[in-house]
Parts: structure tokens; sequence; C-alpha cells
């Protein structure tokens, strides 16, 4: 791993587990990007579909709009996590939407923790976002709790909201407000 993979956290107050890099996604991080997004647990907590290829993966990243930043989490050299900023324009120019997942052996480690946290740090103090949103779904109680814990309420409940593995699955909107 090279120097420009190592920064410290935005936020001053972050607290990584030991040895994890949170950085800017890459067009050769592809293949283990994929490998994150098809595992199970993974692909159940987000609006992923099943089998992605490395080829869709790396023209994403290599095609990503510019109010879009996506960053990984790495330990040991592994890519153990990932989210997604999108930022809002013209009358929402204020508003961020997240999305962002965690390996499924990594869950309750800290990463999704510290991945919220980098990328709220970034919202707050680069971008200067007051809203930011996101859907989880409704049995994702491990996601709500770490929302929650980061300053998102719920603001509403999204019947039938995804289709996921033959069934209609229900999301509460969530946000975080800055003033």
């Amino acid at each position: 791993m090279s120097e420009l993979d190592i920064s410290p956290p935005l936020a001053s107050n972050a607290a990584w587990p030991g040895g994890l890099v949170i950085r800017a996604r890459r067009p050769s991080d592809a293949e283990g990007i994929v490998t994150l997004h098809n595992m199970p647990g993974y692909r159940n907590g987000t609006l992923r579909t099943p089998h992605h290829t490395p080829e869709e993966i790396r023209k994403g990243i290599e095609n990503q709009p510019a109010n879009t930043t996506g960053l990984i989490a790495l330990l040991d050299g592994k890519i153990v996590g990932d989210v997604g900023l999108t930022r809002l324009n013209n009358r929402r120019v204020h508003v961020g939407s997240i999305g962002m997942g965690v390996h499924d052996a990594y869950i309750g480690r800290g990463i999704g923790r510290a991945l919220i946290g980098e990328v709220l740090a970034l919202a707050d103090n680069w971008y200067n976002l007051r809203r930011i949103e996101l859907t989880v779904y409704i049995d994702n109680e491990p996601a709500i709790r770490l929302y929650e814990r980061n300053g998102f309420v719920t603001e509403g409940h999204l019947k039938q909201f995804a289709f996921r593995n033959g069934h209609y699955v229900d999301a509460y909107s969530m946000a975080r407000l800055r003033s």
C-alpha cells in the first residue's frame, strides 16, 4: 500500500479499527468491490442485485458523476465496506444522499461506524451539506442503530419499497439535519 492510500480520518474524534484505511474507489478495485457486492448479507441490505461483474463496477467508477464520492474501507488489503455520497443540485444543493454496506464477515467491528463518520465529515466540513438522506430496510436493525447513533431520525415508512429475494420489503426514510 502506498502513502496515497493511508490518510488520517477527516473527523478529529474518529475511532477507526486498527489498520483500517478508507480511501476513494479506483477502477483497479473492481474485483474486490464485486466480491463485496455479491455477498448475500451485503446484497440483502442494499438495492444491489446479484451477479455484478468487475467490468460493470469498473465502468461505474470510471464514469462516476462529479457530484458523487465513492469510498472503500480496506483492512489488511481486503475491501471490507463501501459508502457513496451523492450531492444533489438546484434547490436541493444543501442535500446529500448516502448508501453504504459492510462485508458480511466484518459486521459489528466498527467498519460501518468508520465509513459513516468519514462520509459525514466530508459532507459537513467540505461540502457544507445540511441534510443527509438515506433509506434502510426495516429489518436491518444493526444499520438502523448505526444511523440513529449518528444523528439520523426516521422520517417515513416506505411500504413495499423494493423487491428482494422474491418478496416486497418496506424501508424507512431517514435523514440527519445539521443546523
